[in-house]
């Protein structure tokens, strides 16, 4: 089985986010860059196949030079080989046709990725995908099993699950309950040793024009404090919304 994970490169949660060219481009002089914590949870789940059945995983990523050290960490985590589509990740559609070609190219039969990367929240490439080569898809999977050429995925949905089967090939976004987060791996000395090694291929894009563009970017407001006032003491209550909630 060819398994291919689709890695987005993505700021830590803890890095402080700011903007320039008057809120129209993204900052990332001082953030620290991560796997896509979605597509770890597909990378987790591709190593489990690699390891039980004898699947070859190859990792890829539509961006520019400074996501290879993201691709050497999959690298390190366990995958085979990595592929880098050379071209700026800024528009869903025109990743989606990127990443389709690498899967035609590649003749993969199984695709993991995350359900939504974490800066932009589009949740929409994975079924892209799947709808410009024809693939089966299923979106907020949290679990996977194959046997032979068919699928048996569970899925998130109101109130409970359901359970899918359906033959490869297939694109799957994946979720936390793919795999337990203490099944996460964080690469040893020796899978990152390992990892300058392998393969790390970087293709020409097919297509530079995105069909969007961002117009600006807007940070969230700040979330007010919250005080914190004893039961008893009814008088500085009544003061602090005269004063500053100016409710009464």
């Amino acid at each position: 089985m060819k398994i291919l994970v689709c890695i987005s490169h993505v700021p830590d949660t803890t890095s402080k986010i700011n903007f320039t060219e008057n809120n129209t481009k993204f900052d990332s002089n001082g953030v620290q860059f991560v796997i896509n914590p979605y597509d770890e949870f597909a990378l987790t789940r591709a190593m489990w196949f690699k390891e039980k059945q004898g699947a070859s995983i190859t990792v890829v990523n539509v961006g520019n030079a400074s996501t290879e050290p993201t691709l050497r960490k999959a690298l390190a985590i366990g995958a085979d080989d990595a592929i880098r589509v050379n071209t700026e990740a800024i528009d869903g559609f025109a990743v989606a046709k990127e990443l389709a070609e690498v899967v035609k190219n590649g003749a993969y039969n199984l695709v993991l990725a995350g359900k939504e990367s974490i800066d932009y929240n589009g949740g929409m490439v994975p079924g892209m995908v799947a709808s410009l080569l024809d693939y089966n898809f299923v979106n907020a999977c949290i679990g996977l099993e194959i046997e032979g050429e068919k699928a048996t995925i569970s899925r998130e949905i109101d109130g409970g699950k359901e359970v899918l089967s359906c033959n490869l090939p297939l694109i799957i976004a994946g979720q936390k309950g793919l795999v337990e987060e203490k099944d996460l791996r964080i690469p040893n000395m020796r899978g990152i040793m390992m990892a300058r090694k392998k393969p790390l291929t970087v293709v020409d894009p097919i297509n530079n024009e995105a069909g969007t563009a961002s117009v600006s970017f807007e940070k969230p407001e700040a979330k007010s404090s919250c005080k914190m006032i004893d039961a008893d003491n009814v008088g500085e209550l009544v003061n602090l919304l005269h004063t500053e909630a100016k409710v009464i």
